[in-house]
């Protein structure tokens, strides 16, 4: 886990004379903070990305801290073989005793010679390989000649410096971008990591629309295997399916693609307003749509039924974790009654957020960056029926009688798409629930 540390008196002092509200552009009212954060770092993104890339390998630079946390995130049996490590770095490295490129060339030569399965590698850039300044792409430039082009290696920072732990997925997929074939034929492409399952259901609802009667191919951004990169071009338009992947959008952009702002496909609305938009940028009717979409959304209306009675006029605060609190948000406020006490995000990127702003029902107080003291100290005072946080808060929290739902635990599963969101509303009764039941 990674985050500032606690700041002396003075800076916290100073910390919170920069927390400031300030009106944007757009009419919106933002606090921002700077100071103290709590926060995983970006290899976190591992945990999901090793799962969907099939045939990718992600080797972590870093130190036996890193180890660590891959291992507990994981969760992976004693018995599997994971496709992800830890190249150790050690004190003599940390101290320029020992040339570090020497030590990972002999590394990734041992780990593709026992591993010949590998079809991509990743050199994943930590905390401690970028202190002491390792470069890590000219590394994999280096490593890709040696191995004559029989795997393709490349480099992305997980580090968990002035970052937020899905900001390692981002940096992976930027990654990707220049090894993508051009193509300017017409094309949507759908960016973020979605469950397989999830996936499969999206293509069959693009299908149902009709992406493929006007000949447009709809692909997905992480593919299940790295060697089979989508194309993009001028003909590309660009769908996000999460709200942490700007880096990768506009290095797509620099591709020739252009994005589709849209709304995100959580809940029943929020994946209506998704599919509406892609069609609508292919000059799809949007009839089409709601006929595509209409045993699916009635399906998932009777499932968010129940929890919507649970979930009604209930108070929820949101710490910045994920980036996916205002589509959460905006899923709970319209979708399931619930009032929005504070909305808390990392960072504010209003050009992948302008649709969901549109919709997000205002919230009390909506806040940018992190003073962690002065944010639990308004959590404290609100005291609202729901906090979603991170993991190193939730228990202190509850210790305290606030309810908390874990903002990772949105991460991992399951939660786009028509079929899940009464799986989504779930997450959220659940808590609620437990709480309930330990009253008695």
């Amino acid at each position: 886990m990674s985050g500032a540390g606690a700041p002396s008196a003075g800076a916290a002092a100073d910390a919170a004379r920069c927390a400031q509200a300030g009106e944007s552009g757009d009419g919106l009212t933002v606090l921002h903070e700077r100071g103290q954060r709590q926060v995983f770092c970006g290899l976190a993104g591992i945990v999901w990305l090793h799962r969907k890339i099939q045939d990718a390998f992600f080797l972590v630079v870093g130190s036996r801290t890193c180890a660590h946390l891959l291992q507990s995130a994981a969760g992976v049996m004693i018995f599997a073989e994971p496709r992800f490590a830890t190249a150790i770095l050690q004190d003599r490295d940390l101290a320029g005793m020992a040339d570090c490129n020497d030590e990972l060339d002999r590394v990734v030569s041992e780990l593709l010679a026992r591993r010949p399965d590998i079809g991509t590698l990743f050199l994943v850039g930590s905390c401690p390989s970028e202190v002491i300044k390792l470069d890590l792409d000219t590394a994999a430039e280096r490593l890709t000649r040696q191995q004559q082009g029989r795997v393709r290696i490349l480099a992305y920072s997980g580090s968990g410096i002035e970052t937020t732990f899905t900001q390692g997925e981002d940096t992976c997929l930027t990654a990707l971008v220049p090894q993508m074939p051009a193509s300017d034929e017409p094309a949507l492409l759908v960016v973020g990591t979605l469950p397989d399952i999830v996936e499969d259901q999206f293509r069959r609802l693009f299908d149902a629309i009709g992406f493929g009667a006007i000949g447009a191919p709809v692909h997905f951004l992480p593919a299940r295997h790295a060697a089979e990169l989508p194309p993009v071009g001028a003909g590309t338009k660009i769908l996000a399916a999460q709200p942490f992947v700007g880096e990768t959008v506009a290095a797509l952009g620099k591709r020739g693609g252009s994005q589709i702002v849209a709304p995100y496909p959580f809940g029943v609305q929020g994946t209506r307003a998704w599919l509406g938009a892609a069609a609508a940028a292919f000059g799809i009717a949007q009839n089409k749509v709601d006929a595509a979409c209409e045993a699916s959304m009635a399906r998932a209306e009777r499932g968010l039924a129940r929890y919507r009675e649970q979930l009604a006029g209930k108070r929820i605060s949101f710490l910045p974790d994920s980036q996916l609190e205002i589509p959460l948000g905006r899923f709970l406020a319209r979708e399931c009654g619930m009032e929005l006490v504070e909305l808390g995000v990392p960072y504010l990127d209003r050009r992948m957020m302008s649709a969901e702003l549109e919709l997000l029902p205002a919230p009390r107080r909506l806040s940018e960056g992190q003073d962690l003291e002065a944010q639990l100290d308004r959590l404290r005072a609100d005291r609202p029926d729901l906090t979603v946080c991170g993991l190193g808060l939730a228990n202190p929290l509850e210790a305290e009688g606030l309810t908390t739902k874990w903002s990772i635990e949105l991460v991992f599963s399951p939660v786009h798409g028509f079929d899940q969101a009464p799986d989504l509303a779930e997450l959220f009764a659940r808590p609620l629930n437990r709480r309930a039941r330990l009253a008695f």
